[in-house]
């Protein structure tokens, strides 16, 4: 289940080499310290232990049609349905059957049209073994019509790093009169451009991190407006959110290191496991986009196969679980590898591991960093034997310069 945690005190009064005392944690392998990476994760995606409808990744879905959590045995433990990238974010209310196997929407529930949705689903086994999924599905846009699903949610307090990002339910002729009707303005003031990513996506950002406690106002005026011959946008609305403190995070793959400093000064110095030789971790700066507690990762989901076609792990309930990258980049908690690892080796498909505990801990380095990271952070790799991250891989648009940045808008 999915809980975006605000910020928590610091909880130190000065730096930390969080390093020893590995021993004191309980590690659990599974063949091996590298037999199970975790990067490049396709978090939530793959598994059959618990069953959403809609599938992963369906569009058009009638907003009366079938909404369905169940699992085939053991018991669902929690489950939330919620309305994102949306400036009036909502729960679906629902419950699970006594019999434990199946969570459906409450009596006369309709969801929205155009709009997304998330399905965060637990689940426990008849061993009590935790399991997690994470989907989501778009409902029907009426035809003729476009709209733009966004980042960040109305009235959050984000890192420095966030984008504001949209991305479009049909493609757009008419770039110029689109960006036209998104309007960001902060306070206090700074300029702020946009660049397109192909037909379907525009990123907005200004030229650094925002400064801490701005106050961004995305204005969307897209009602009526001609996105392509015969296609109106219909969202006219304004979205706010704040900026928090500043947070960067630098892993040195090299180094098997994480410093994370707060504000400019080092809080913690972290030991990590990056990507192995094979599946190195992508270099360069990548923003904290979603925040899991528990999590599946499944290697099929991203190409990770053995020779029947199965993904090279599988693992229901990676704990502290961070995305960087749409293309399964996280930053989580791992409790497989042997303790020995964080700080030694990078035994990963991808990923940046944190030493945690199966369930994960509050304690734990992993545990430590997630309760201390927003939405819109940012960590940055270096020295990786990898090529640096592409700007459109999720909020990398950092990687890309200020002149490059402002060429890519339709207005220039």
């Amino acid at each position: 289940m999915r809980h975006v945690r605000r910020l928590a005190g610091l909880g130190v009064a000065a730096a930390t080499v969080w390093a020893g005392a590995a021993a004191v944690l309980a590690g659990c392998t599974a063949g091996g310290a590298g037999a199970f990476g975790g990067g490049e994760g396709g978090a939530g995606r793959g598994g059959d232990t618990i069953r959403v409808t809609p599938h992963d990744g369906a569009r058009d879905v009638p907003p009366d049609g079938r909404l369905e959590v169940r699992v085939p045995s053991g018991r669902l433990e929690s489950v939330r349905v919620r309305r994102v990238e949306d400036a009036e974010p909502a729960e679906v209310p629902g419950a699970v059957t006594p019999d434990g196997l199946r969570w459906r929407p409450g009596a006369g529930t309709r969801l929205a049209p155009a709009a997304k949705y998330a399905v965060d689903a637990v689940a426990l086994d008849g061993h009590g073994r935790r399991s997690a999924r994470h989907t989501t599905f778009t409902t029907l846009v009426p035809a003729h019509r476009f709209i733009g699903y966004f980042t960040p949610e109305d009235h959050a307090t984000v890192g420095t790093g966030m984008i504001v990002s949209f991305r479009f339910n049909r493609p757009v002729r008419d770039r110029a009169a689109v960006e036209r009707a998104v309007r960001v303005t902060a306070d206090p003031p700074v300029e702020v451009a946009g660049h397109w990513f192909g037909a379907d996506r525009l990123d907005l950002r200004p030229e650094r991190y925002w400064r801490p406690g701005t106050r961004v106002t995305v204005d969307l005026r897209l009602r009526d407006v001609e996105a392509a011959p015969g296609v109106y946008g219909v969202q006219r609305r304004t979205v706010r959110f704040t900026v928090g403190r500043s947070q960067v995070s630098r892993v040195d793959a090299a180094a098997h290191t994480m410093e994370v400093r707060r504000g400019g000064r080092l809080l913690a110095t972290l030991p990590v496991t990056a990507g192995a030789s094979r599946t190195t971790t992508y270099n360069g700066r990548m923003v904290v986009t979603e925040l899991f507690e528990t999590t599946r990762m499944n290697g099929a989901t991203v190409g990770f196969t053995d020779a029947q076609g199965k993904g090279e792990y599988d693992i229901k309930d990676v704990p502290h679980a961070m995305r960087l990258t749409d293309s399964g980049t996280f930053l989580h908690g791992n409790y497989w590898a042997e303790p020995s690892v964080f700080g030694a080796a990078n035994v990963s498909h991808g990923c940046v591991g944190l030493r945690d505990v199966r369930g994960g801990s509050a304690t734990s380095p992993a545990g430590w960093f997630f309760d201390r990271t927003l939405v819109g952070d940012v960590v940055e790799v270096v020295n990786s034997r990898d090529r640096k991250v592409a700007p459109d891989n999720g909020l990398g648009g950092w990687n890309m310069d200020w002149r490059r940045w402002k060429a890519g808008s339709a207005l220039r």
